[in-house]
């Protein structure tokens, strides 16, 4: 593998460098202000104090109100403990969730996991696209759902569902049937690109993960509209108001929070930058190399996502001879990525096993540039030629 400092990274869906900016707010706190939250005596007040700051400060890019904020370890667990935490609240009214065949597999799996405890899950097809059917899903309520999970951009393709549209939709038909039904989108890849007021986008829980715009690992936000019908799923000491239990993570918030803020001041300029990019990569890659797809919707797409298939190539191989030549790219979901199965979402979008095995994903971020462009889609095309020969090649006695 190349040399660290030589190194092209396109994959941004997968994770983001610290930035510098968030790595000197957490210092303090990684240092001198050590205090447990907890603790009532002066040291533990600074750390009390830092993570209120922090939660005023996503509450106001989030447009709700800090006491809506609950900190946790990443967006599988904000994922896990709103799909969760609904369902026990609600099984006593009913036991049927919606969600899409696309979502990530923090979704997907949690909603395995309801069903061997006795719900029931309607998992919605997508079109070619990987676009969600508002009127499919209006279609699949029934007098027993209890909460619908739609995640707001897909983190293989970046298709960016009508979150608004459905909530709208979702609503109208709880009312009409007289019930509950909780309206949860994982909003983790869209921080930095779309908008993510709660109110505009009228959802009832929003989960994110902060190492996808530049925060720490390891930190994560979940969106808990006040009132929403919610049972905990960490038992312990009843911090976050009870909502998740546990010695809070300082330092990962106080940069989870200042990393969002830079994410959301930044999203517009950031995004002409990566659509501008993308689109580069897209032309000359079908200007240059022969029999690829284009993955994801040509328009309602996130702007740093490029996700294609070529024929007649074999993904790991490519991955595998991309990052010979110093750059980082992807076949999809980072947390699937020692599978090698291929992609759901790319099966649900009506892809072949055998094309869907030949995806690649590049994901651009805020420092990519024109000259790494230009540099992968010269390695990228003379590799796919190098592959497609070899597989070209016939074997004697076979």
């Amino acid at each position: 593998m190349a040399e660290t400092q030589n190194i092209v990274y396109m994959d941004h869906a997968g994770t983001t460098p610290l930035d510098g900016r968030v790595l000197q707010a957490m210092m303090p706190y990684l240092s001198k202000h050590f205090g447990n939250p907890s603790s009532y005596h002066a040291i533990g007040q600074v750390a009390t104090r830092a993570i209120d700051e922090s939660r005023d400060k996503i509450s106001d890019v989030l447009g709700c109100q800090p006491g809506e904020v609950v900190f946790t370890s990443g967006g599988t667990e904000s994922d896990n403990a709103a799909l969760k935490g609904v369902a026990a609240a609600l099984q006593g009214t009913g036991n049927h969730i919606i969600t899409s065949s696309i979502e990530h597999h923090a979704v997907l799996r949690t909603c395995q996991y309801l069903e061997d405890t006795g719900f029931s899950v309607t998992y919605l097809p997508v079109d070619r696209y990987g676009l969600v059917n508002p009127s499919e899903l209006m279609n699949a309520i029934t007098d027993q759902t209890v909460l619908v999970s739609i995640m707001y951009a897909n983190n293989e393709v970046g298709t960016i569902e009508p979150i608004t549209e459905i909530a709208s939709m979702v609503k109208e038909q709880a009312k009409f049937l007289d019930r509950t039904i909780v309206i949860h989108t994982d909003a983790v890849q869209a921080a930095g690109f779309l908008d993510i007021n709660v109110k505009r986008l009228d959802v009832d829980l929003l989960s994110l993960s902060a190492h996808k715009f530049y925060g720490p690992k390891g930190m994560g936000i979940l969106y808990l509209k006040r009132g929403t019908p919610f049972l905990p799923q960490q038992q312990g000491g009843g911090q976050e108001r009870e909502k998740r239990s546990g010695t809070e993570n300082v330092a990962g918030i106080v940069g989870a929070a200042v990393a969002l803020q830079i994410a959301d001041q930044e999203k517009a300029k950031i995004g002409e930058r990566c659509r501008n990019l993308r689109s580069k990569i897209i032309k000359e890659i079908q200007s240059n190399i022969p029999d690829v797809h284009i993955n994801g919707h040509p328009d309602r797409i996130l702007p740093n996502n490029v996700n294609v298939s070529f024929e007649s190539v074999d993904g790991e191989s490519l991955l595998l001879g991309l990052d010979l030549v110093g750059i980082c790219a992807s076949s999809g979901s980072a947390c699937s990525s020692g599978s090698l199965e291929p992609s759901h979402v790319l099966l649900a979008l009506g892809q072949s096993a055998d094309l869907a095995r030949g995806s690649l994903r590049l994901t651009l971020g805020r420092d990519s540039n024109d000259g790494e462009v230009n540099y992968v889609i010269a390695e990228l095309t003379k590799l796919i030629s190098q592959l497609r020969g070899a597989c070209s090649v016939a074997i004697p006695g076979l």
